[in-house]
């Protein structure tokens, strides 16, 4: 399997707009509710989303007997993720929500051999094993906080155990429709569940955002939920699985070290340790494979 040029630039800007947005999730939830905040960003993504689709002509149309797998596809993919990460966000520091959220490869991997037919090489499982061992190194430091803050932990691994089973399901998906268009409603669907959230958790606790609120807000709208989204469910759709969550490793890793250049978190030899498993994670699925020459 290699990376196409386009696939590439793509799984670049990814990682950086996805890695940089942990800290930016951080402080822009410092003193405003995280739901709302994750709300307002899904609201104001979609206009730029939905004109991306008419720049480039894509339909938004999806056949009414589709619209069911659609919603399930959005509750896997989106909607436990987005609830659930913010959260934990709030309760922990950036980084290690970071690296939390991103056992997801190793659920995905592991889903895709046991559900879903995937014929896993040995590499590919040094890959998951080598991605595993980076998570507890990155972990090690923080097990004895973690443990005093057990609602953050168990939102991040139940939201990327449900994201690896929403990226195994939209491969799968039957919808016949562009993934811009599978993109855009889900993304809609989210707006909306996460408002209703946000009205029944949250209204209490609502204000007028501050400047640094706003910008955190906009920088999700426009990046993550204006790119990213649509960005990560094309390569979801063109890679295989491993490949796909496999690749995106570097992302909690820009999360951690972004985290503590601009918000001052600590770190430690697990962080530095776990940079090298996961270049080997990376490579273990990313690196084309030999092929034998046929004899004449």
């Amino acid at each position: 399997m290699q990376l196409s040029q386009r696939q590439l630039i793509l799984l670049v800007l990814l990682t950086l707009v996805w890695g940089l947005n942990w800290p930016v999730m951080k402080v822009g939830i410092a003193d405003f509710p995280p739901l709302t905040f994750r709300a307002l960003s899904i609201w104001l993504g979609i206009p730029v989303l939905g004109l991306a689709m008419v720049v480039l002509k894509v339909p938004f149309f999806i056949p009414r007997d589709k619209w069911r797998e659609l919603f399930w596809l959005a509750a896997a993919n989106m909607f436990v993720w987005h609830a659930l990460i913010i959260l934990a966000v709030k309760n922990l520091s950036s980084g290690r929500a970071a690296i939390l959220g991103y056992t997801m490869p190793i659920f995905s991997a592991l889903l895709g051999a046991w559900f879903f037919g995937a014929k896993l090489k040995p590499r590919n499982w040094l890959g998951v094993a080598a991605a595993a061992v980076g998570v507890a190194l990155l972990l090690w430091y923080e097990l004895t906080n973690l443990s005093g803050r057990p609602l953050g932990v168990l939102c991040a691994l139940v939201a990327a155990a449900v994201w690896a089973l929403g990226t195994q399901m939209l491969r799968k998906t039957t919808i016949a429709a562009a993934t811009l268009t599978l993109s855009f409603w889900m993304t809609v669907m989210t707006a909306v569940m996460l408002t209703v959230l946000g009205l029944v958790f949250e209204m209490p606790q609502w204000k007028a955002p501050s400047p640094t609120t706003w910008a955190a807000i906009l920088y999700n709208a426009v990046l993550i939920f204006g790119f990213a989204h649509a960005a990560w469910f094309t390569l979801a759709r063109a890679l295989p699985p491993v490949a796909s969550t496999l690749s995106v490793m570097m992302i909690p890793i820009l999360g951690v070290f972004s985290g503590a250049l601009g918000l001052g978190e600590v770190l430690h030899w697990q962080d530095w340790a776990a940079v090298v498993l996961m270049v080997v994670a990376i490579a273990s699925v990313l690196a084309p494979s030999r092929t034998v020459p046929e004899k004449t």
